[in-house]
């Protein structure tokens, strides 16, 4: 299949900041109280979950969450995550199913992690899913900038370039 048709089968939309495709396919019902999430500015719900897929055109520019978020591969080409911790650590991880190969099918990336993903050269397309505890709400996103992240990370200021959008 191409990303055209995989976008089109699974009603994927454009993902604004960040980049990619999506669709959220769950969102538990059941609630955490902010007071038991000291890290949120009020009540989230347990988990949400997303189909994402990425381009050589459209990648996961780089981003942090307040949430933990577990990425699960499906389908397509292996994908590059980076993440740069608090501590100024950057890590790569290849994701996709060729365990053969060493990569991994699924990553977790805690909160406050600075993190961007891009299809290894010559990918065509990948999809993955992700699932984020508490769920992922729009005010819990913070998109990277390169002025800002080079600042703050100046050894990873050729990463940062690489993974975040002009």
């Amino acid at each position: 299949m191409t990303a055209q048709e995989v976008i089109d089968k699974l009603g994927l939309e454009p993902l604004p900041e960040e980049g990619g495709f999506f669709r959220v396919t769950y969102r538990d019902n059941e609630t955490i109280p902010s007071g038991a999430l000291p890290r949120h500015d009020g009540d989230r719900q347990y988990c949400s979950c997303i189909y994402y897929l990425i381009t050589p055109e459209e990648f996961s520019g780089l981003h942090a969450v307040l949430s933990t978020e577990t990425f699960h591969f499906y389908a397509g080409d292996p994908v590059r995550m980076i993440q740069i911790d608090e501590a100024g650590e950057l890590t790569e991880h290849i994701i996709s199913s060729d365990l053969a190969a060493g990569h991994q099918p699924q990553i977790t990336v805690t909160p406050n992690t600075w993190q961007g993903t891009k299809l290894i050269e010559g990918g065509s397309w990948a999809l993955l899913g992700c699932t984020v505890a508490p769920a992922f709400e729009y005010q819990d996103f913070i998109n990277g900038t390169y002025k800002e992240l080079s600042k703050k990370f100046p050894d990873h200021k050729k990463h940062i370039q690489e993974y975040t959008h002009k």
